[in-house]
């Protein structure tokens, strides 16, 4: 399983741990990943992801994951989000023409 947020594609950074006498060792900062039930009003589902905590931030203040998926673009989210994206987009798109 991949380190990697499946809303924003965060994933870790390579940087130096720096001592005291100023001698630098490689090491990675990983992204903070929770798993979390996500459920989206449109389709009437909920999806299990891992994403960060910050991209939870980011869902609730953009008024829940319908909402932050329509903002968002493709090329930032996984291929299960594309996916939940490309549904939801649908059926958006079915409702308003009938």
């Amino acid at each position: 399983m991949s380190r990697r947020c499946e809303l924003t594609g965060i994933n870790r950074q390579i940087g130096h741990k720096v001592s005291h006498s100023n001698i630098k060792t490689k090491r990675s900062f990983e992204p903070n990943l929770v798993n979390v039930t996500l459920t989206s009003d449109a389709l009437g589902r909920a999806y299990k992801m891992r994403i960060t905590a910050a991209a939870l931030r980011s869902v609730d203040h953009r008024g829940g994951l319908d909402a932050f998926l329509l903002k968002s673009s493709e090329d930032t989210l996984s291929v299960k989000a594309a996916k939940i994206r490309r549904e939801l987009k649908k059926k958006i798109s079915e409702t308003a023409a009938a």
